[in-house]
């Protein structure tokens, strides 16, 4: 079991010693800085993703005194230039490696697929990226451990987002620099300034390891660390090699420290995928699903399917096949129903009469910690989890 396994279970053992930074409270450390969801077999179902106006929980704006100062703005250097390549070899300037444990966000679109390597995110955090013209903007917020991709729009225009350095329910806050309007990453929505209400058009993406994602996507680009890729501060780097949040996320701490009401319902900082719909919030823990192999369920009136790979990465489907909701099993590394066995970070059948076919995303954000989906969820129930009652929920 390698250490990107471990750390999705609870994420363990990962080190310690090493100093938080970045939106943890001070610039971070830099090395050598110079100046400067288709669904081929019914129609694709969606819950919030779509763009339009806020309708959560939450009162916006946002009041200034729930925001939290973590660093300067653009400390943290958003990339504003992506480079891709096969894989890292080749380029000198990177003093780094790419290994198939690392993890990495995956994004499929309009015909192209990328890796987002974590070891690049946890120092610059947000990616704005073009998808053959179409503007896309990849975040992840290593305090959360969320991934969140979406149309890179601010007032219908392109825009590029950056990191304000504040935080709100210790999530990373962006702007975006159209308005300097403030967004919530896991909302994805502006919570102050002129766009406030305004939420962005929600992509899917998936969380893996590099391994596993260039075996599903063979033909993947992979991100390539500054200072090949370009931030918004000009010619960056960072140690990529060096996981600045390891002893953060072995911990049971929670952010900077302002989560005084945190749900303690699991550990705080145990790997989530939560579903939504209909009104009912549903967090499935990922050693609840390994010890499952394959969770056929129901959420509001949604028929989803829930399942985990043999390296740890959690998956969520709608599970309707031609319109009819189908109860899937688990084969080895494959899911299986209606005739046709499934790839498991795709979602995508492999053959019987439905090859081709692509199941529909049932989770509009990535797996994320706990405590970040109950902060945003605050009446999530919890897949495998007795309640108040003694009944499962």
């Amino acid at each position: 079991m390698d250490s990107t396994t471990n750390r999705r279970r609870v994420l363990a053992a990962l080190g310690a010693g090493v100093a938080l930074s970045g939106c943890l409270g001070s610039d971070p450390p830099v090395a050598g800085d110079d100046a400067g969801a288709d669904d081929a077999s019914e129609p694709a179902e969606t819950t919030d993703s779509t763009a339009g106006e806020y309708s959560g929980p939450f009162e916006l704006p946002v009041p200034e005194d729930e925001l939290r100062r973590g660093a300067s703005k653009d400390a943290i250097p958003a990339i504003t230039a992506p480079v891709f390549a096969a894989d890292w070899s080749g380029f000198g300037e990177v003093d780094a490696t790419l290994d198939d444990g690392d993890e990495v966000v995956g994004v499929e679109l309009d015909g192209i697929a990328r890796a987002y390597p974590l070891a690049v995110l946890n120092w610059h955090e947000i990616v704005n990226d073009d998808f053959d013209g179409r503007p896309v903007v990849v975040t992840y917020c290593p305090l959360c451990g969320s991934a969140v991709v979406a149309d890179r729009l601010a007032g219908g225009e392109p825009t590029y987002f950056g990191v304000s350095g504040l935080l709100w329910m210790s999530d990373l806050v962006m702007y975006d620099d159209r308005t300097n309007s403030l967004w919530s990453q896991v909302l994805a929505t502006a919570i102050r300034g002129e766009l406030t209400g305004e939420t962005l058009s929600l992509l899917p993406s998936t969380s893996s390891t590099w391994g596993e994602w260039r075996a599903a996507h063979p033909e993947t680009e992979v991100l390539v660390p500054p200072p090949v890729s370009g931030t918004i501060r000009g010619r960056q780097t960072r140690q990529y090699d060096v996981n600045p949040y390891a002893s953060y996320q072995q911990s049971s701490a929670i952010g900077i420290g302002f989560n005084d009401a945190a749900d303690d319902r699991l550990h705080p900082k145990t790997s989530v995928v939560g579903v939504a719909a209909d009104g009912v919030a549903r967090a499935y823990p990922l050693d609840a699903v390994e010890r499952a192999g394959v969770v056929n369920d129901t959420v509001g009136d949604l028929p989803v399917v829930v399942a985990a790979s043999a390296e740890g990465s959690l998956v969520a489907y709608v599970r309707r096949v031609d319109g009819e909701a189908v109860a899937f099993e688990r084969d080895g590394s494959v899911l299986v129903a209606a005739g046709s066995r499934w790839n498991l970070l795709t979602g995508r059948a492999l053959d019987g009469p439905h090859e081709g076919s692509v199941l529909t995303r049932a989770n509009d954000r990535s797996p994320m910690f706990w405590f970040a989906w109950a902060d945003f969820n605050p009446e999530t129930e919890i897949y495998g989890v007795k309640n108040a009652t003694g009944e499962e929920e």
